[in-house]
C-alpha cells in the first residue's frame, strides 16, 4: 500500500512525537517522513521529502506556521497544509486559509476525527474546526431591530441561500451535498456563485458576513 506522507511542524517534540505515534498506530495509510520545529524547517524539509500533507503549528520560534504555509504553498502548491494548534485567533485563521492551507483544526481534536479529518483534506475539502466556527460568532451582536439584508441576498437563488445556510453552520461540502442530496460538484458549483456574489474570498469571510443574516 502506497501511504500518504505526512510532516509534523511543532517545536514541542513531546506533542509531535506522540502525534506521530498516535497517526502511524491508529492508520494503515499514514506515514510521518519527519518532524520540523519551525516554518523555516518545514520548508526545507517540504523540498527534501515532498509529503503530500503538512501538520503545521502555528506560534513557533523563527518562522511563524502562516508565514511558512504563504511560502510552502508559492513553491510547493500541490501540498496539502492543515493548521493544527491550541490558538484560534481570528487573525491566524483568516491569513491560513488566505495563503492556502486547507484546514485549521485544534490540538485537542479527538485522534481518529484527526485521522478522517486528513484523509478528507486529501480529498480536496476544506475543514475547520466547530469550536472554531463558534468563536467567530459568538461575540456577534443581536440586533435590536430588524436588520436591512444587504443587496447580495436579492440576488441569491433559493438553493444558494440554502447552501450557505448550511456552510454558516459549519458543514463542508460533502456534508452539504448529503444533506441536499445533490452532487458534490454541484456544490461546489453553487458555493463559487454564492462567493461571487457577497465579495468573498474564503469560507471563513463567508460565515463571518452571513452568519446572523440566513
Amino acid at each position: 500500500m502506497n501511504k500518504t506522507k505526512l510532516l509534523i511542524v511543532d517545536d514541542q517534540l513531546l506533542f509531535a512525537e506522540s502525534l506521530k505515534t498516535v497517526l502511524e498506530t491508529r492508520s494503515d495509510d499514514l506515514k510521518v517522513v519527519n518532524i520540523a520545529a519551525n516554518g523555516k524547517e518545514a520548508i526545507h524539509m517540504a523540498e527534501i521529502y515532498n509529503p503530500r500533507i503538512i501538520l503545521m503549528d502555528i506560534r513557533m520560534p523563527e518562522m511563524n506556521g502562516v508565514e511558512a504555509v504563504k511560502i510552502i504553498k508559492e513553491k510547493y502548491p500541490s501540498i496539502i497544509v492543515i493548521m493544527l494548534t491550541t490558538f484560534d485567533d481570528d487573525s491566524y485563521i483568516h491569513n491560513a486559509l488566505k495563503y492556502g492551507a486547507t484546514g485549521y483544526l485544534l490540538k485537542n481534536t479527538p485522534p481518529e476525527k484527526l485521522i478522517s479529518s486528513i484523509r478528507a483534506a486529501e480529498s480536496g475539502l476544506v475543514l475547520v474546526s466547530p469550536s472554531i466556527i463558534e468563536h467567530l460568532t459568538q461575540d456577534s451582536p443581536i440586533p435590536d431591530s430588524p436588520r436591512e439584508m444587504p443587496s447580495w441576498m436579492a440576488e441569491l437563488s433559493n438553493r444558494e441561500k440554502q447552501v450557505l445556510k448550511l456552510i454558516t453552520g459549519g458543514m463542508n461540502n460533502r456534508e452539504i451535498a448529503d444533506e441536499l442530496f445533490i452532487a458534490e460538484q454541484t456544490v461546489k458549483n453553487h458555493v463559487s456563485l454564492i462567493y461571487s456574489k457577497i465579495g468573498a474570498h474564503d469560507r471563513m469571510q463567508v460565515i463571518r458576513i452571513a452568519k446572523d443574516l440566513i
